[in-house]
């Protein structure tokens, strides 16, 4: 049987939770079911087949509220879903280590400026950062498909999720997709954002 896991590393291993950012291109297995039986969710491996991330949202799908866990169930963002009159947005939030507090941390909107068509496209603003930090990613893709990508607002790749392929290039389901995160990006934000993508295509 296939490994939905990357079978080969081409990065440096985790040696502890904190360690969401590393130097090297990292490549991650994103298998859309929970670890809870029966549950919705998602579940990340890295290139070693070890489990980084999980969500479990249990009996429940589409949430308007997630929450973002490493392998021990430490929770590193909640995501809530903020209805307006027409598309609403996303806010995320980051838990402070220390005290368990949410500290807003960015906002998820689809851009005024492709409102039809099955081109989907959302700006991404980091919040309490300096101005010049603000809006400085965007969530492409396409209606209905799996595939997007993250990129910065000069249009450098971020992170990319595709459908996932074994080594012989035989598909696995859709509910196996792969994510390549460029270097020096925190993979904790990007599974954040991944994350929100996946609730806006009611995947999750």
């Amino acid at each position: 049987m296939a490994r939905v896991y990357p079978q080969t590393s081409t990065s440096s291993s985790f040696s502890s939770t904190n360690s969401y950012m590393t130097m090297r291109k990292e490549t991650f297995t994103l298998w859309m079911k929970s670890l809870v039986y029966h549950g919705n969710g998602c579940t990340v491996f890295d290139s070693k087949g070890h489990i980084i991330y999980r969500i479990d949202n249990y009996n429940r799908k589409c949430s308007k509220e997630v929450y973002l866990m490493d392998l021990q169930g430490k929770v590193l963002f909640s995501i809530r879903q903020k209805k307006l009159q027409v598309f609403g947005h996303w806010n995320g939030y980051k838990w402070s280590n220390d005290n368990l507090i949410e500290i807003p941390w960015f906002q998820v909107k689809r851009n005024g400026y492709f409102l039809w068509g099955d081109y989907l496209n959302y700006d991404v603003t980091l919040l309490g950062f300096d101005e010049a930090e603000t809006n400085c990613y965007k969530i492409v893709g396409l209606q209905g498909k799996s595939e997007f990508k993250i990129v910065s607002r000069e249009n450098k790749l971020i992170a990319e999720v595709k459908q996932k392929q074994s080594s012989c290039g035989v598909q696995f389901g859709d509910d196996v997709l792969s994510l390549v995160v460029e270097p020096n990006v925190d993979h904790s934000l990007v599974m954040a954002l991944v994350t929100v993508y996946g609730l806006i295509q009611q995947r999750l």
